[in-house]
């Protein structure tokens, strides 16, 4: 039986690194096992923040790659000011963080480049996949954002070929993340942003979301909205082998990039605390970090009495991070703290889960992260106001990690395997 084809519009996409290209990576490795066919469309010269070679194994052999050339005004945005490097990744200063510079390159950012910056791979793309599309009898295409910018290229081909299905993938909200209101946007580029937010909403044929918030959220803005959250491949997140060595510490690890927005506070306090009130808790805690943490989050780090407990690994490739996740007792996740952000999960949860270890988690009240821990009983959620009830927590692990009965837990996750994510896409895909 021939397989149907589906154009898959991402830009991310190996060597990318980062939980970006995660996503549709994984989809495209199962959608054969259900009789669907994916062809990418990426662009060929993207500047990416982060790479990470070691993803190209999981890009499945022989899949068909289709790329046309992308403009991006980066360059010119880091000769302005070094630290919008951080551009790249949806990051940028915030608060007394902020230098005239910055906030010079943010009003530029989100009032020039509606919605982002690869806006201007919106008519190339259009053109090309229109004729693409028509020569290849494709009939299905997803779009991948952010950069929602790649929404656009889906409203374009449906305005042009309007018997083309369309499903939007909202990795992240459009004008509902947190760092929207951050933008300095004037009230016409809000307008902009909101309309097309709203004509990609009521001209897909599927609104994919990645959270049940978020796909309630979408669809009373207009969508026909469906949740399929991200999750882990059973492949990579294999448990610890027989005879493989634990730490010999206390370990709380982050994974991931973490920036200013997401900063936990209150968690860093309560380190703080713990480490001069309890002589036992500073001879045995370490603070881990792997990827890439904010230069002004890890200097107020090491201004604190956390400064000599602290391991910091930098970026690496995603099977030596899932081994790091192994050899950890708390797993750190963050979110951002406002009500608007509750239906934000990020990626990583997903492999925290596979881990079996216990998880942290900062983030609004109410959160769907908090209904995920709930239902796997592997963690729990707490809000960016909480200082003591963190530092009972985590008091409570150390005395089981020190007795030998910090037990891991994998409960309910087997809906989460990025196979059977897979199989509900192609059921909203008939």
């Amino acid at each position: 039986m021939e397989q149907k084809k589906i154009l898959i519009i991402t830009y991310y996409w190996p060597p990318a690194g980062g939980p970006g290209v995660q996503r549709w990576l994984k989809f495209a490795k199962y959608l054969p096992d259900f009789g669907w066919k994916p062809i990418i469309y990426t662009p060929e010269n993207p500047n990416y923040p982060l790479l990470d070679e070691t993803l190209m194994k999981d890009v499945p052999e022989n899949i068909e790659m289709v790329r046309t050339k992308i403009w991006e005004p980066y360059q010119l945005a880091e000769k302005l000011n070094k630290s919008n490097k951080k551009f790249k990744a949806g990051q940028f200063d915030v608060g007394k963080n902020q230098s005239w510079k910055s906030k010079l390159s943010i009003w530029v950012r989100g009032n020039f480049f509606i919605p982002d910056a690869r806006v201007f791979w919106v008519k190339p793309s259009v053109t090309f996949l229109e004729k693409y599309l028509k020569e290849n009898k494709i009939d299905t295409i997803v779009t991948s954002g952010p950069p929602h910018s790649l929404h656009l290229i889906g409203l374009g081909l449906k305005s042009k070929m309007p018997d083309l299905k369309w499903i939007a993938d909202f990795r992240d909200p459009w004008t509902e993340i947190s760092y929207y209101k951050h933008l300095k946007l004037t009230k016409s580029s809000d307008k902009k942003h909101r309309q097309l937010e709203s004509s990609v909403f009521k001209n897909a044929d599927i609104t994919l979301a990645t959270s049940y918030t978020d796909a309630e959220n979408f669809r009373k803005a207009g969508a026909n909205a469906v949740c399929i959250t991200n999750g882990f491949d059973e492949s990579d997140s294999g448990k610890k082998v027989e005879g493989q060595k634990s730490e010999n510490k206390f370990t709380l690890s982050y994974i991931g990039v973490l920036e200013q927005l997401r900063n936990p506070e209150n968690l860093w306090k309560a380190l703080d605390e713990l480490i001069k009130e309890n002589t036992e808790f500073a001879a045995d805690f370490k603070l881990k970090f792997v990827g890439r943490i904010d230069d002004k989050i890890l200097q107020t780090i090491e201004n604190s009495s956390l400064k000599n407990h602290i391991l910091n690994l930098g970026y690496l490739a995603h099977g030596k991070a899932v081994e790091e996740m192994q050899n950890s007792d708390i797993l750190l996740i963050t979110n951002f703290p406002n009500d608007s952000s509750k239906g934000i999960i990020p990626g990583k949860i997903f492999e925290y889960l596979a881990s079996g270890k216990q998880i942290l988690s900062f983030g609004p009240d109410k959160a769907d992260v908090a209904k995920i821990l709930e239902e796997t009983q592997a963690g729990k959620h707490f809000s960016y106001q909480d200082t003591e009830t963190i530092k009972m927590f985590i008091l409570e692990k150390f005395e089981l990690w020190k007795n030998g009965s910090l037990l891991e837990n994998t409960q309910h996750i087997e809906q989460f395997t990025r196979k059977n994510l897979t199989q509900q896409l192609t059921e909203v895909l008939k």
